[in-house]
């Protein structure tokens, strides 16, 4: 005897788990942590790339602090894009899916890719690499701030 002769081979066996339902309530809430967490964590990027700029302006100079903030921005920009198309999904008739989720963090990550390219393309010596890198690193890393303040959704 195989296993799908015990449960039929529908899943819907004696161990089998039931379905959650969630109220019309139950999906407000849940629906309504998301969009805080997702402006929470913009919030946080947005306060760690600002520190890396004024920090590496301060210890570099000017051409530093640019850097930083164009390598922030690299990340940030088409993040922020991305997290106001979720929100705006979530105010529509239909909720934003996995699948939209997918390419949306698909094509915000070959933005940021080809925005890291052109810049390294086009920047010349006015780029201070380690200031980029950090601007870049320090937006991606911005949960880590929420994790500090225990403030992760």
């Amino acid at each position: 005897m195989d296993a799908h002769s015990t449960t039929g081979g529908d899943g819907q066996g004696p161990d089998a788990p039931e379905a959650l339902v969630l109220t019309d309530q139950e999906r407000a809430i849940i629906a309504r942590r998301a969009r805080v967490g997702l402006l929470r964590a913009l919030g946080a990027q947005a306060f760690t790339g600002m520190l890396v700029v004024l920090v590496s302006w301060g210890v570099a100079g000017f051409d530093a602090g640019a850097s930083a903030f164009v390598g922030a921005a690299a990340y940030f920009v088409p993040n922020a894009l991305f997290a106001l198309r979720l929100l705006l999904g979530y105010f529509g008739p239909r909720r934003p899916g996995s699948l939209a989720f997918f390419w949306g963090e698909a094509l915000k990550l070959l933005a940021a890719a080809g925005v890291v390219v052109l810049v390294a393309w086009q920047a010349g010596d006015r780029l201070v690499w380690p200031a980029f890198l950090l601007g870049l690193l320090g937006v991606m890393k911005g949960y880590v701030v929420l994790l500090a303040m225990r403030r992760m959704p």
